[in-house]
């Protein structure tokens, strides 16, 4: 797969996303795409992320059959999920790199807390 998708490929590979409900997404700015510009058009371009997040989209409209409003604050809290994942791992790299007597310091504070 290419490390950007057209409209056309996002379509062809995605099943149950129609035109319509891609730029659903896009106007509701559920996935945000970036824009080629030419000379003559305006087209979406479509990173490994977005291609991702668009399945997930279809797989929740489809399968669970979520609502627009169901399905933004179940997206929304996704994407409240990955955030603290991600600030977490960034904690754990700042902790590995202190020294032994820091990390044993956290860690029982950790463990404490847990209590």
């Amino acid at each position: 797969m290419n490390e950007h998708l057209t409209e056309d490929e996002v379509l062809a590979a995605i099943p149950g996303l129609t035109r319509t409900r891609l730029f659903a997404f896009i106007e509701t700015q559920l996935v945000i795409p970036l824009r080629r510009e030419t000379e003559n058009s305006s087209s979406h371009s479509f990173r490994q992320v977005d291609f991702a997040r668009l399945r997930l989209l279809c797989e929740l409209t489809n399968d669970l059959e979520l609502d627009e409003n169901a399905l933004d604050i179940v997206i929304t809290l996704i994407d409240q999920l990955h955030a603290a994942r991600q600030d977490l791992l960034a904690i754990v790299r700042a902790v590995e790199s202190e020294g032994i007597e820091v990390r044993t310091r956290v860690g029982s504070a950790v463990i404490a807390l847990q209590k």
